[in-house]
């Protein structure tokens, strides 16, 4: 299992898995921007321990996934307590084999970062402790069928009745849906309409199995079809008053600062994928031949291959920027929204000029370029769209310069 080849890696570094990461005791002063490229040993042999597991186990069960859109208890890995850089070095691997199961496990990590950020002793021992006891899954509940860049648009209510909240609403295309033993939900709890959002909204954690909460039917989307995606309703849902993270009207800006720590491994899943299309070209690029001599020394595919290399190697920088500032104790908004609309980008452009490159091959469902294109598009959708990056960095950049 991946999960204890990592933990003894780490035993073997000395290195304590608790934790957002030691080096946030001792970050630098904001003014300093130094950043090392250069892998510790022990991030060398976390990323050569997900390769090797990615390539073995993931790569050839990939394509059956992407088919039934189920998968099997594959092992994943979880509450190992590394840094951001770290897990993003991980999840580059694990996207490589397949973007399907890395988002489930992203997923995951975006259901229990609200916890993680907002949670009391109390909650976090009893809903995080259980991730790491077995392997279970949790999601992040707060799209709705009308609301999806624009979360303030949220109706889900959620009511004060005594010592409970009840709740009623629908929400859609929440991964892990079916799968998940717990949700982090955003409702509304201020019925003013004029209520600024960063009031207006609580955050809940729900058990799975309380009763009025159903769950919709799996969704077979264009890629990624193994994430199990689903739309949930929640008819008269009753949720403890100790359930509420951090209290009444903080909500919005805990689910809003969770984005911040998962945007970093959502580009690095992008620029897995993207890597995996590169591989896949030059490798094929380099067998088939036209004209009397292979494509790769086209010049036409040549440059392809090239930009698709450049592409790669400055959306791998661009995660590794943005996880870095998290790990020195840093907002990192501005990075994690240039590296997730970056990384997003150009994993939809190198997969694309991959199956260009493939030709007709690439087509068909024989070669894995077409599940690669279809499977990269999520990543200028989920977690924030690329036009929502785009007003953040906008915003964040402007900033800078109105102060």
């Amino acid at each position: 299992i991946l999960y204890s080849q990592l933990l003894r890696a780490s035993l073997r570094s000395g290195v304590r898995l608790q934790g957002t990461s030691a080096a946030a005791a001792k970050a630098p002063s904001p003014a300093c921007h130094y950043v090392s490229t250069e892998l510790s040993e022990q991030q060398k042999e976390f990323q050569q321990l997900a390769r090797k597991f990615a390539r073995e186990e993931i790569v050839p069960a990939a394509a059956e996934y992407d088919k039934t859109g189920e998968t099997t208890q594959l092992p994943v890995v979880s509450g190992m307590g590394l840094s951001i850089f770290d897990t993003c070095l991980i999840t580059e691997e694990l996207a490589f084999g397949c973007t399907g199961i890395q988002t489930a496990i992203e997923a995951n990590s975006l259901g229990q970062m609200p916890v993680i950020l907002a949670g009391s002793d109390a909650q976090k021992k009893k809903y995080l402790g259980r991730m790491v006891e077995e392997p279970l899954m949790c999601a992040y509940c707060v799209t709705e069928p009308g609301a999806g860049s624009d979360v303030a648009g949220i109706k889900t209510k959620a009511v004060k009745m005594g010592e409970e909240y009840v709740v009623n609403g629908q929400k859609m295309w929440i991964t892990n849906g079916g799968k998940a033993n717990w949700y982090f939900l955003l409702a509304r709890t201020n019925p003013d309409p004029k209520c600024p959002a960063s009031k207006a909204f609580t955050g809940f954690i729900v058990d799975a199995d309380t009763p009025g909460i159903q769950v919709g039917r799996k969704e077979m989307n264009m890629g990624q079809r193994c994430s199990d995606t689903r739309g949930i309703v929640f008819e008269d849902v009753r949720i403890p008053k100790e359930n509420v993270l951090l209290g009444e009207g903080a909500g919005f800006k805990i689910a809003m600062g969770a984005f911040d720590k998962t945007r970093p491994p959502v580009a690095a899943g992008a620029t897995g994928l993207a890597q995996r299309a590169l591989e896949e070209a030059t490798n094929y690029a380099l067998e088939r031949k036209t004209f009397g001599r292979v494509i790769a020394e086209h010049q036409a595919i040549s440059f392809m291959l090239a930009e698709m290399a450049m592409k790669v190697e400055l959306a791998r920088m661009a995660y590794q920027r943005s996880a870095w500032e998290v790990d020195q104790g840093r907002r990192n908004t501005y990075y994690a929204s240039i590296a997730k609309a970056f990384a997003g980008d150009i994993a939809n452009q190198v997969a694309s000029d991959a199956v260009q490159i493939f030709g007709g091959n690439g087509f068909n469902s024989d070669y894995p370029v077409e599940k690669l294109m279809r499977d990269a598009k999520i990543y200028q959708i989920y977690e924030g769209t690329a036009q929502i990056q785009r007003l953040i960095v906008a915003r964040e950049h402007l900033g800078r310069y109105k102060k």
